[in-house]
């Protein structure tokens, strides 16, 4: 799905709200999804930063939502029933039905996931399957660039920043699945030696 006019507009703004505030990233990351990237060209665009590097990884990408994906809010709620789909979007730890193997056939497919191995793709996900994805890609690229004193501009969706969030402010499971990521807000965390919170605001 791409960026909807809103969806620019914000990340134009994202880029100029960050420029206002003195930042300037050194380093930035995005997931493989389009609007993640198209955000992320963007807000760099803006900063007059496009030339600085860029990483991309599946494993910033939104949560997968299994035999959900593509369907709307409205759509699911008429085959599964409200409080079914409460349950799957707002609870920590259950899942939607997964992929169909049809549907799976064509996410391995996709050239985006060629290097990624086959049993690591989710076929579906909560939020606490998004984490467990997210830490090796915080432990492994985010933090050796941190301890290196880099400035790191992430840009990524609700779930995957979600799953950030709760691991730099340590947020109970209950209550992660009710914080609210603003749409094309830039949050801003300046950490200590040991990676700690030091402060955070929304821009």
């Amino acid at each position: 799905m791409d960026l909807t006019e809103q969806g620019i507009k914000e990340g134009v703004e994202a880029g100029q709200l960050m420029s206002q505030a003195g930042l300037v990233p050194t380093i930035a990351f995005a997931s493989v999804l389009k609007r993640a990237v198209k955000t992320l060209d963007l807000a760099l665009y803006e900063m007059g930063l496009s030339w600085i590097t860029v990483k991309k990884s599946w494993r910033l990408n939104e949560r997968h939502y299994g035999s959900l994906q593509g369907l709307n809010k409205a759509e699911t709620a008429l085959r599964y029933g409200d409080e079914q789909v409460k349950l799957w979007r707002r609870s920590f730890d259950v899942p939607p039905p997964p992929l169909q193997p049809h549907d799976m056939a064509e996410l391995l497919g996709d050239l985006r996931y060629r290097r990624v191995a086959r049993e690591l793709l989710p076929q579906t996900e909560c939020l606490k399957d998004v984490l467990e994805r997210m830490m090796p890609f915080w432990y492994d690229e985010l933090v050796p660039k941190l301890l290196e004193d880099e400035t790191v501009l992430v840009s990524a969706h609700g779930n995957s920043i979600r799953a950030l969030v709760k691991h730099l402010e340590n947020v109970s499971d209950n209550d992660i699945v009710n914080y609210e990521i603003p749409n094309g807000v830039p949050i801003v965390y300046e950490l200590d030696d040991t990676l700690g919170v030091k402060s955070k605001s929304n821009l």
